[in-house]
């Protein structure tokens, strides 16, 4: 299988399921955790925008334009108690169906007010008080908001029991403050003996009509515990109190998870509420409360006032038949009393949540309240996306994210990122927005999407640095270090950086290369060359030299400088002579029965270094007549019967050598003569008898080039002796003997023609 994965695409399913576990590793953290409620759930809420409110909650706010219009102080703690009996009296005659009061009534006041606000509360019936929570915090505790409960000592201060025992019933509504941003309330205060929250108090109350039904079905799943409930919700509020109620519910479905399950399969199949969908409805708004966790995510409406608020004054006046203007009905609503202002960052009652804005536009604590029992009765709170899902888009998405960041260029991975991005979350948006559920986007969006690009932005970059590297590598073996470095940083230069420089070209050619080639096999030949290269390779790079070019059995090689020095001059001579050397031990080796005869041939001077071609093929060379002359040396020791020739130019400032002058050539397609030199080695190293030679050879060319044929004949003839044998004075015999039998012209110089290359 791993056959038809490429390395590119597997290199793109690793980063990808690094990216997905990294995503894996990171979400439980807890200040992972914190960034996706604060950040990523705070950008679905603003996405979403404001939402209908539902109209079963109405606030009553506290507020200072109620204060102005009662002429009250703006402190409601100091309100007198039997206004607020009053505006019981005129909700519940308007039909309110559930009052619930966000204030904290723990201090006695006028004894007059207080009987007042009992009696109201009483006859009433269906008003419930909150409980002040104190909290003694413990060492232990690192958390914070709800987290931190477990680490906390949690005491429920009781209303006045003057009130207690009026109210139908009495429960805590506890919310961080500010820094903290409140997204999530709880349904049961597990640090306070597993209390139900002032929302939960307030359903159970508001669903009053199908307690008997609800009751009902619980005993039909639960048979053996139909003794445990009153079986009217009147029985139960007089006889163990409302809030043991829900408690004994609670414990049903605490010890049967699958309970909800069986009561709506018995809800659908009901004779007496087949029909009744408002019932069914209410039915199901309990299952979902008492079968979901302590803790639930706000489903926020929008700013403060979203929820259907009416100022204090105006509902103390609702219950009076005469008042004209009436804002509101309260008839079936649930009522929240509290304090409810536009601006609330001054007020101790106000809170910090997604629709919180830096003029100060908090929200009080009633209308959370509100909101809370609204989510509960319309089934629409805040739900965290399931285990299986959550890690599903993790997983999914980071390895999604990594593959597109690795197998696309850099350019088009970062619009392809951002494109995703965009999608998920519209998507995520939808899913909030329609279905209130709540998908990662910290995560997905801002750690794994920069993590995925970011890797995959350095992965590419050591990939391209490897293969630069063998680039570099490889083209070291073709140009010089420095064109191989201009490529690595820019590769157009290798069409434009053509340059003029000062150079030195050593070229070499082997003889009867043509004869060779037809006699042997390719392979055979293929290793000869290989071993014939090698052996001159050596020396050039051992000298500092670069192999420019190798054609056949052609070499090029050179030596490069801004100008002349005598430095670069040495380095290429010693080259070539290490190069005949070379050779010479080369031929002798009993492995090859084929003999390479080499000759070289050395120029300096101006050079143009750069690439020649067109369309899709380039060749990096030097460019010139300083090439072409070299080459021309090169194959002027074939006939010369020499092994190295060098040009004047060569020789210029050159010291520590043995050569000799070769004489003075017009080589073939050339205007202007060259003086030519065989080089013969390091004059230390130099046998004397080779010194000597030298010496007679210089006298016989003088000779030559005064055309006294025969003593010139003399002198190179003492040479042959001296050496044994010497190419160069045989020719200039034979030059000798066809001078005497034609002579040249007077305007002669020495000069000798080649009419061949």
């Amino acid at each position: 299988m791993g056959k038809f994965i490429t390395l590119p695409l597997s290199k793109a399913i690793l980063l990808g399921l690094l990216t997905g576990v990294a995503g894996l590793a990171l979400s439980p953290f807890h200040f992972v955790l914190n960034l996706e409620e604060n950040i990523g759930l705070g950008l679905l809420f603003k996405l979403r925008g404001v939402q209908q409110a539902p109209i079963d909650a109405v606030v009553v706010s506290i507020d200072k334009e109620s204060s102005e219009k009662l002429n009250l102080p703006d402190n409601p703690d100091k309100w007198p108690r039997s206004l607020h009996a009053q505006l019981t009296e005129a909700l519940a005659q308007e039909g309110a169906r559930v009052i619930a009061f966000d204030l904290h009534f723990v201090e006695p006041r006028s004894l007059q007010d207080d009987n007042q606000f009992a009696e109201a509360l009483r006859k009433a019936g269906d008003v419930v008080l909150c409980e002040p929570l104190k909290l003694k915090e413990v060492p232990l505790s690192g958390g914070r908001g709800y987290d931190a409960a477990a680490h906390n000592i949690v005491t429920v201060m009781q209303p006045l029991e003057i009130f207690s025992r009026s109210a139908v019933a009495t429960a805590p509504f506890t919310l961080p403050r500010i820094p903290f941003k409140v997204s999530q309330y709880r349904t049961f205060d597990t640090g306070a003996g597993d209390v139900p929250s002032m929302p939960v108090v307030a359903l159970q109350l508001f669903t009053a009509e199908v307690y008997g039904d609800f009751v009902h079905l619980l005993q039909k799943v639960s048979p053996d515990r139909m003794g445990e409930l009153p079986t009217d919700i009147k029985s139960a509020t007089e006889t163990i109190g409302i809030k043991e109620v829900i408690r004994t519910i609670r414990k049903f479905f605490e010890n049967e998870p699958r309970i909800s399950e069986k009561i709506l399969k018995e809800l659908e199949i009901s004779d007496t509420l087949s029909g009744d969908l408002r019932k069914k409805g209410l039915i199901k708004s309990l299952l979902r409360m008492y079968g979901g966790g302590d803790s639930r995510y706000i489903n926020f409406y929008g700013p403060p006032g979203t929820v259907t608020t009416i100022p204090y004054y105006q509902a103390l006046q609702s219950g009076k038949s005469n008042v004209a203007e009436k804002k509101t009905d309260f008839k079936g609503k649930a009522v929240f009393v509290g304090l409810s202002e536009v601006l609330l960052a001054e007020r101790k009652d106000s809170f910090y949540t997604v629709f919180s804005q830096a003029n100060g536009t908090f929200i009080g604590g009633v209308e959370i309240m509100a909101t809370a029992f609204s989510n509960l009765l319309a089934g629409d709170p805040v739900k965290r996306a399931g285990t299986g899902a959550f890690f599903l888009i993790i997983l999914l998405g980071g390895i999604f994210l990594g593959v597109l960041c690795r197998m696309l260029p850099l350019s088009l991975a970062a619009a392809g990122t951002a494109v995703f991005c965009l999608i998920y979350l519209a998507a995520a948006e939808y899913q909030f927005k329609h279905y209130h559920t709540w998908y990662p986007i910290v995560v997905p969006l801002f750690l794994q999407a920069p993590v995925a690009f970011v890797g995959a932005t350095v992965w590419n970059y050591v990939d391209t640095s490897k293969e630069l590297k063998n680039v570099r590598s490889a083209f070291g073996h073709y140009l010089p270090e420095d064109v191989v470095n201009q490529m690595a940083k820019d590769v157009s230069h290798i069409k434009t950086g053509s340059k003029v420089i000062y150079g030195i070209c050593l070229f070499t050619d082997a003889q009867q290369y043509t004869t060779l080639s037809e006699t042997l096999e390719p392979h055979e030949l293929s290793g000869l060359m290989n071993r014939y290269y090698e052996t001159m390779f050596k020396p050039v790079k051992l000298h500092g030299g670069v192999i420019s070019g190798v054609t056949g059995d052609s070499m090029l090689a050179l030596w490069v400088a801004a100008r002349s020095e005598a430095g670069l001059k040495k380095k290429a001579c010693n080259a070539a002579i290490d190069i005949d050397r070379a050779l010479r031990q080369f031929r002798q080796k009993p492995a090859d029965t084929v003999k390479l005869v080499t000759r070289v041939g050395l120029h300096c001077g101006k050079i143009m270094l750069g690439s020649i071609g067109a369309l899709d093929h380039y060749e990096y060379t030097p460019m010139g007549d300083i090439v072409n002359t070299a080459s021309r040396m090169e194959g002027l020791n074939k006939y010369l019967g020499t092994n190295v020739l060098v040009s004047s130019d060569i020789i210029d400032e050159l010291d520590g050598f043995l050569y000799r002058e070769a004489g003075t050539f017009r080589l073939k397609g050339k205007a202007k003569p060259i003086v030519a030199y065989e080089l013969i080695g390091l004059r230390e190293t130099s046998e004397e008898k080779q010194i000597r030679a030298c010496d007679v050879f210089a006298e016989a060319l003088s000779a030559f080039r005064e055309q006294s044929w025969d003593e010139a004949k003399e002198k190179f003839n003492q040479v042959i002796e001296i050496l044994g044998k010497d190419g160069l004075s045989v020719f200039y015999m034979n030059m000798c003997e066809r001078y005497k039998e034609n002579q040249p012209v007077e305007s002669w110089g020495g000069v000798i023609h080649m009419e061949d290359k």
